[in-house]
């Protein structure tokens, strides 16, 4: 006995929708682990990760906080927002942008003894950022530079 047309098609699409639900559960079971959760301080404080779970952390760099270990690629530093305090170590480069007082978001894992580790440094420029070039020009001068190169 043969399958009309339209039973025909109701089958494939009804396959189709299957296999296209089954290979997004297969996505996201495979990236459960990959998710990075943002965190501010008094969260990671209040409610800390497990130490094997990649979170990112963001904040102000406190100001004062900021050494330089003697190796003279790890720095330490302390993140706040107002209500909590989280200690950073990061070993490599840090980003130009990355001052104390200024916004930072690091990329790790928090360590046992509540020290975060971070792999990665993200720092945020204020909304009042400026380029090197035009920091000396009026604000005529640089709307004449920004209309030139349009």
């Amino acid at each position: 006995m043969a399958i009309k047309a339209k039973h025909q098609r109701l089958v494939l699409l009804v396959i189709a929708l299957v296999v296209l639900v089954a290979a997004g559960l297969l996505a996201a079971w495979a990236l459960r682990n990959q998710a990075s959760y943002f965190y501010v301080p008094s969260e990671i404080v209040a409610n800390p990760p497990r130490p094997d779970r990649a979170v990112r952390l963001g904040g102000m760099v406190e100001k004062g906080s900021l050494k330089t270990e003697p190796d003279g690629v790890t720095i330490a530093f302390v993140v706040q927002d107002g209500k909590a305090r989280v200690p950073v170590m990061f070993r490599g480069i840090v980003p130009s942008l990355f001052v104390e007082g200024s916004g930072v978001v690091a990329e790790g894992r928090l360590g046992a003894d509540g020290t975060f580790v971070a792999d990665n440094l993200l720092a945020k420029h204020d909304e009042n950022y400026v380029p090197r070039e035009m920091r000396d020009m009026t604000s005529q001068q640089a709307r004449q530079v920004v209309a030139e190169t349009k």
